[in-house]
């Protein structure tokens, strides 16, 4: 058991964490002349190394997932959804929300695709809500920094935000309020072509170039962020804004988290370096829900598609069960860290 539990943390250190680099980084600032403990220093070196790390990481999780993700195309994904009625069917949704796009926005118009195609609106927002919030790469690169409890808490409890949320909006009659021309859009039905192997490769390239595009420049912000708090802004500002000290500071980190946008992967280095800190682990993850499930573009995009009503619902429901996961985290901290 020892043996087995020596070689899970030497997997999550090295290989994910890559705590390796981390020393080599700073053995190469050394060299140079700088003082790793001073704000240049150790802001440079939290900068390389996290950027790299997440690159690396990020480019090897999109080719695996989206290599999946080429298995269940929109038709096909549709064609199971349509299978499953209630509970299961959200659960379902919020599971396949886990293997396709990398933000909010680029599951939108998956959404209204499914919505067309006549899912019930429950189970198209449980996949809304889990897309950009859950997905597998997210669980590595939470694994990698704050590790395996953490990370696999976080993905449940966002699934579970999912599937309650989705049922919630089914329960409460929102379908009327879907704009009629997502519902009365033509579906043409294919069946989509075979891939061979090969091609289900050339997808998965094109996936990693396409999102590390459109992802690295919220990563280089958010690094930068991280960088910034993690040798600039003092320990004791920090816990007094949203430590346990502060009852409000989930509250208040989805307040903030809510007018960005960003994907997880530019929020994970702000996360990571406001944790080391002392802000709460609930308020941090709420923060990181809320950017990328309550993003003021994304729900800008998501208004086109849905009437105000069932819009205010959404934000209302996700927000409320982002704070209390938020205050449930922080409640047994004890047990993650």
């Amino acid at each position: 058991m020892e043996l087995i539990r020596s070689a899970w943390m030497f997997f999550q250190d090295q290989v994910l964490g890559m705590k390796w680099l981390n020393a080599l980084i700073g053995k190469g600032l050394v060299a140079l002349g700088l003082d790793l403990d001073g704000i240049l220093g150790g802001g440079l070196q939290f900068f390389i190394y996290d950027t790299i790390k997440i690159f690396v990481l990020l480019s090897v999780l999109i080719f695996l997932i989206s290599y999946i993700q080429s298995y269940f195309p929109p038709e096909r994904t549709k064609k199971i959804l349509g299978r499953f009625r209630g509970i299961f069917a959200n659960s379902i949704a919020a599971l396949l929300g886990t293997v396709t796009p990398f933000c909010s926005c680029s599951s939108i118009p998956i959404f209204m695709g499914f919505t067309s195609a006549g899912l019930p609106v429950g189970v198209t927002f449980s996949f809304l809500i889990s897309s950009p919030m859950v997905d597998l790469g997210s669980l590595v690169l939470l694994m990698s920094i704050f590790g395996a409890k953490i990370a696999v808490a976080y993905v449940v409890l966002g699934l579970v935000i999912a599937v309650v949320g989705g049922t919630l909006l089914e329960k409460l009659g929102m379908e009327k309020y879907v704009e009629g021309f997502v519902k009365n859009a033509s579906q043409i039905e294919t069946d989509a072509a075979e891939l061979t192997r090969h091609d289900r490769v050339e997808f998965a390239k094109e996936q990693v170039l396409g999102t590390i595009k459109k992802v690295a420049p919220y990563i280089f912000v958010g690094v930068g962020i991280g960088a910034f708090i993690h040798n600039v802004i003092p320990q004791a500002w920090i816990e007094s804004v949203l430590g346990s000290g502060n009852p409000f500071a989930v509250i208040l980190a989805t307040l903030v988290g809510v007018p960005m946008y960003a994907d997880i992967f530019g929020t994970i280095p702000v996360a990571e370096s406001l944790l080391a800190k002392g802000a709460s682990l609930g308020t941090i993850l709420s923060f990181m829900m809320a950017v990328t499930t309550l993003s003021l573009p994304s729900l800008i995009m998501l208004r086109k598609a849905v009437k105000p009503k069932l819009l205010t619902a959404f934000i209302i429901i996700c927000a409320a069960g982002i704070i209390l996961v938020g205050y449930l985290f922080n409640a047994f901290q004890y047990l993650f860290i």
